[in-house]
């Protein structure tokens, strides 16, 4: 359980400041994007700080981190090829949520039309998918 919320918190900073940073090169609103939930209903209603929105991206990586790691540990898979196919199988749904959060945000983000955003979502989700194995490999079971 603690390895996955490592694996989890440490990949979602790799997420979110990859964004970041394209989004501050590029000036596209991708990390605002990701960050985004205006949309929600009650939560939507209040303004919150950057950190606190951070954190409820963390929640999301936390719960994908968890899941990867217990599918690994249970041995359901377990080479290093698997590895890194199950970090992408878990990211792969993920990029598609570009087109959802894009059309039902309030906040100016990019549209779903904007292919070069959504070329910008894919690689840091990409990167995302690379930081699970390899945060994985450097905290081994205990």
């Amino acid at each position: 359980m603690i390895r996955g919320l490592i694996v989890g918190t440490l990949s979602g900073f790799v997420l979110g400041f990859s964004l970041k940073w394209i989004e501050m090169l590029m000036d596209k609103k991708v990390y605002i994007l990701l960050l985004n939930i205006d949309f929600i209903p009650i939560l939507g209603e209040y303004t919150f700080a950057e950190w606190i929105e951070f954190a409820f991206h963390l929640i999301i990586s936390l719960i994908i981190g968890i899941l990867y790691v217990f599918i690994l540990e249970k041995g359901i898979l377990g080479s290093w090829l698997n590895k890194w196919s199950l970090a992408a199988v878990l990211t792969f749904p993920t990029l598609f949520l570009y087109f959802p959060l894009s059309m039902l945000a309030i906040k100016d983000v990019p549209p779903p039309t904007d292919y070069l955003a959504f070329l910008y979502w894919v690689i840091g989700h990409v990167l995302y998918a690379i930081s699970l194995p390899i945060i994985f490999n450097l905290f081994p079971k205990r």
